[in-house]
């Protein structure tokens, strides 16, 4: 088993910028390819972004690129997601997950998820 543990949500004013980390507890975490996604209220789970195993490759949802970056730090087993210029539509529980299968820009099937980072964002 994969544990992932989100942090870093929060309030925040539209405009602002937020780092959410994902840490995983496994030994071979460089071997897994990783994503975001994230849930507002009423609606599916989507994609956000995503980084292969090496960080080589990297998708991003079309509403968040250019705002968003996903990076990941293999030696400390962490996952991150740099959120500039959030607006309320950003809102949302964001979740980290995990698969040895790299999706790209798909849902996927990944194999773990964490339990979710609350980020509102208002106006």
């Amino acid at each position: 088993q994969v544990q992932l543990v989100e942090s870093g949500g929060g309030l925040v004013q539209a405009g602002d910028s937020l780092t959410l980390s994902c840490a995983a507890s496994a030994r071979t975490f460089s071997s897994y390819h990783m994503g975001w996604f994230r849930q507002a209220p009423g609606k599916e789970r989507e994609f956000v972004a995503s980084i292969s195993w090496n960080g080589g490759t990297t998708y991003y949802q079309h509403s968040v690129k250019g705002r968003f970056t996903i990076s990941r730090g293999n030696a400390k087993n962490t996952l991150s997601l740099q959120m500039n210029s959030l607006n309320p539509e950003d809102t949302a529980v964001y979740y980290c997950a995990a698969d040895h299968t790299y999706y790209g820009e798909r849902y996927g099937e990944y194999d773990y998820w964490g339990q979710g980072t609350q980020v509102t964002v208002s106006s």
